[in-house]
């Protein structure tokens, strides 16, 4: 049986790390996870830590070129392990998300750390030190409001669609929002634990924001109030495009491998060169099909799941 794509991708990716408001950065790298900076009067904010403690020193290299405050706020976008296993790296005081976020860490965070690290090992360098599943230190139903001195960051809950708990960042000052994957730009969106209905929704109220700039959770960062129209566009199109082929197969009774057909029929020419679109395609048509016959909630993966999604595709 084939391995997943991703098992055989180990090229390294080249990192950026740009300021694209002030005090604002973006650490991205060619379609790996990104994560963003915020710095403020007396601390500094990261959004999004990395897989591993290893992996976040990169992170912190890179915010030590622009200021010597402490890191003192960690936020977690959402739950999935290439995201948050890096968090003890920072020492921060405190680990934001969404109570909704904590709530899946609780019903399957182990899960989901032993399932991302076998299909996608190289987004793992140094899993051996991984201290075990990152726990977020306060948490939120809705919104909630950082003050870093005077600079302020409001953090909310605007609905569910990469995972159930997605939250954003905005820094009124500056204009800026960071999305984690509820946005991606030239990249794959991952929709395994996605609620693809309601997505759509959540981005339009993203570009209620009005931002002028915009971190994804993958791909290149995104520095005018067009290009963040342009991203949320994109993303968009790509759940339609995935969600739309695969809804009239259910609704005839049509197999996961008649709809795997499909997305690859109605997706492959527009998208094919985006970041990581043959290690989530497998993965976003089970949970389209799912979702498309009446499962709201995500089935959890696992490695053995995972293992046996990818043998029914390449039956």
């Amino acid at each position: 049986m084939a391995n997943f794509a991703s098992t055989g991708d180990l090229s390294e990716k080249k990192v950026t790390f740009e300021e694209i408001g002030r005090d604002l950065y973006a650490f991205t790298a060619e379609g790996d996870p990104n994560s963003g900076i915020i710095v403020g009067d007396d601390g500094v904010m990261v959004i999004d830590a990395q897989a591993t403690p290893v992996m976040a020193q990169d992170v912190i290299a890179r915010v030590r070129q622009v200021t010597d405050k402490p890191i003192t706020h960690v936020l977690l976008t959402h739950y999935h392990a290439v995201r948050v296993l890096g968090a003890s790296a920072y020492n921060a005081k405190a680990i934001l998300a969404s109570d909704a976020t904590r709530d899946l860490i609780v019903e399957r965070g182990k899960q989901d750390m032993d399932s991302e690290i076998g299909r996608f090992p190289r987004l793992f360098r140094a899993q051996e030190s991984i201290p075990g599943l990152t726990w977020p230190t306060v948490t939120f139903p809705g919104e909630m409001t950082i003050w870093l001195g005077k600079r302020e960051i409001k953090i909310r809950h605007i609905g569910r669609g990469h995972t159930a708990g997605d939250v954003v960042a905005y820094v009124p000052d500056a204009n800026v929002v960071f999305s984690g994957d509820l946005v991606e730009y030239h990249s794959a969106c991952y929709c395994g634990d996605a609620h693809l209905k309601d997505w759509p929704n959540t981005l339009n109220k993203l570009a209620e924001f009005g931002a002028g700039g915009l971190v994804p959770g993958r791909g290149a960062a995104l520095k005018s109030a067009s290009q963040v129209t342009d991203g949320i566009k994109l993303t968009k199109a790509f759940l339609s495009d995935l969600y739309g082929s695969i809804v009239p197969v259910a609704a005839k009774g049509g197999t996961l491998k008649d709809a795997w057909s499909a997305a690859r029929t109605a997706m492959d020419t527009k998208y094919a060169t985006f970041a990581i679109y043959e290690h989530c395609m497998p993965f976003n048509v089970s949970r389209a099909y799912d979702e498309a016959r009446g499962i709201d909630h995500p089935v959890i993966w696992t490695a053995e799941r995972d293992r046996e999604m990818w043998k029914v595709l390449q039956g």
